[in-house]
């Protein structure tokens, strides 16, 4: 049996904030979908297994449905039956907060509340409370966003949908480049490596790359380089658990030197292994190895 979520709740709960954080952690996210049509999804979305289940070729799937389509309730019912039926576990996210939060969302926002057309505000939030009470007794969870900020709003999220593992929640890029050819403009930190002896005055190794051992080889021999090296680890070993505290979902590490091509490669594939060790989702890029 496999699985998808159904977001759902109350107009202002958070519903777009929740897919956004959804998406970081790898969901397939689609909004506004009419209930009706979960079951073709499953023709799109689902393949038959080795032992003739229902899977989702899409593993991770999450579908935001919620008062825009008036019929919701009465359409969604019978599509939980049919999934439940096609053995496609569905978790329901109901997402609510107090009348007093919704109201002064909607203020802020200077949005219209979908039902408000022709009646006030608290008398719509009221409505759709009735509405959707149904769907709210049924739902597998439940988070009242009253009085949560977006950082715990997205640590729920984690928890609840996310694989725990700090490495999920973080995708980090080592990138190696040449400063004569810039700084990469997305970088959040950057290595100067320009300290360390250059390769490209040694003729043997000019035309060779950090990725190759001879370069590496002299790269790392000499001691302020594995010194520098060690720094750096330290330094990421102990920032990165706060960098997902805070919810940073992408980091770029730009790692430097003249031309881009030896010790920058060099350092850049050791980080990244190294961090790629403590658990992270890292990829290594050589944006110049190829301009020298």
């Amino acid at each position: 049996m496999t699985e998808m979520i159904i977001v759902t709740g109350m107009s202002g709960g958070g519903k777009s904030t929740v897919a956004s954080h959804l998406e970081d952690i790898g969901y397939f996210c689609i909004d506004n979908l009419p209930p009706q049509l979960v079951t073709d999804l499953l023709h799109v979305f689902t393949k038959t297994g080795a032992d003739g289940q229902h899977v989702l070729a899409q593993q991770n799937l999450a579908l935001v449905m919620d008062v825009r389509n008036p019929n919701l309730v009465e359409q969604l019912l019978p599509e939980l039956e049919a999934l439940k039926n096609n053995e496609i576990k569905v978790r329901l996210l109901f997402l609510d907060a107090s009348d007093q939060t919704l109201v002064s969302r909607y203020k802020q926002t200077r949005r219209n509340h979908p039902l408000a057309k022709q009646r006030t505000l608290s008398e719509a939030i009221a409505m759709e409370r009735d509405m959707l009470d149904t769907l709210r007794g049924i739902a597998t969870d439940i988070i009242d966003t009253s009085g949560m900020s977006n950082a715990d709003l997205r640590e729920m999220i984690f928890r609840l949908f996310g694989d725990e593992s700090k490495g999920q929640q973080l995708s980090i890029v080592v990138q190696s480049f040449g400063f004569k050819y810039g700084i990469p403009f997305d970088c959040d930190n950057v290595m100067d490596v320009r300290f360390i002896p250059n390769p490209f005055y040694e003729p043997e190794l000019r035309e060779h790359s950090g990725l190759e051992d001879d370069v590496r080889d002299f790269v790392f021999g000499f001691s302020e380089t594995t010194t520098f090296l060690d720094y750096q680890k330290a330094f990421y070993e102990f920032v990165l658990p706060y960098y997902v505290r805070e919810g940073k979902v992408r980091l770029s590490i730009g790692v430097g030197c003249t031309g881009g091509r030896h010790r920058s490669v060099a350092l850049a594939e050791a980080l990244g292994e190294y961090i790629r060790g403590l658990g992270y989702r890292v990829i290594v890029d050589h944006r110049d190895l190829l301009k020298d």
